[in-house]
């Protein structure tokens, strides 16, 4: 079993390209451990730039944690794409499917990630050029992207978290779902009606982040 398989082709920021000198300050400030840093927008950067550089990364992880488990998530195995029995999410992009389609969990996800790689290889939406700017509607669609992605997440936890802990991959899902949440809560950048599939365990990482900068916070006080 190939746990560094990608579901999806990754996404990469090349050198020269807009957001690479990002990329290199996130990968540092996340290295560091401190999650609550390596969300924060690095000092006179441009928010619609820290937020493009973060989706790609955010995308890539996912999609090799997925990766790791399409031999576990069939149409057999996951008929319907669900996160746990109250909640069942149909397909539809708004665009190419606008009747919302009930398919299976591994082709929801296969539309999913499709969909998200087209909007990042979009060059009107994510421009990768030095200079050019981002469009109106760009928050928006990242919203919609994670809005999205918060999906397969709890469609992982939910139906194949005995798999990700029969591959030892559990500290590494907690630590990419954490980095997640902390980034969608900085930023405003999902409802928390749509949360609701994983809420006992967003509140679980909320509260220990909270103790946590409480003790660094006392710490500085001494």
């Amino acid at each position: 079993m190939d746990k560094n398989k990608s579901f999806r082709p990754k996404k990469r920021i090349e050198k020269g390209q807009k957001g690479y000198g990002l990329r290199q300050i996130a990968k540092m400030t996340l290295g560091s451990g401190n999650l609550d840093l390596a969300v924060e927008l690095p000092v006179g950067e441009d928010l619609n730039e820290w937020l493009a550089v973060n989706t790609i990364e955010f995308y890539n992880e996912i999609n090799l944690i997925y990766g790791a488990l399409t031999e576990f998530c069939t149409p057999e195995s996951c008929p319907i794409m669900s996160a746990g029995p109250k909640y069942e999410y149909l397909w539809a992009d708004g665009q190419n499917v606008r009747t919302p389609l009930k398919v299976s969990a591994s082709e929801y996800i296969d539309f999913l990630m499709t969909w998200v790689e087209s909007q990042l290889n979009n060059e009107h939406l994510f421009p990768t050029q030095i200079g050019v700017s981002f469009p109106k509607n760009f928050v928006s669609t990242i919203k919609v992207i994670f809005k999205r992605l918060f999906r397969v997440y709890a469609h992982i936890y939910h139906t194949h978290f005995q798999h990700i802990m029969s591959l030892g991959m559990e500290y590494h899902l907690n630590t990419c779902f954490k980095h997640f949440i902390f980034f969608i809560d900085r930023f405003k950048l999902v409802d928390q009606k749509e949360l609701a599939p994983l809420a006992e365990l967003i509140q679980q990482f909320r509260e220990r982040g909270r103790e946590r900068m409480e003790r660094e916070s006392a710490q500085k006080v001494r």
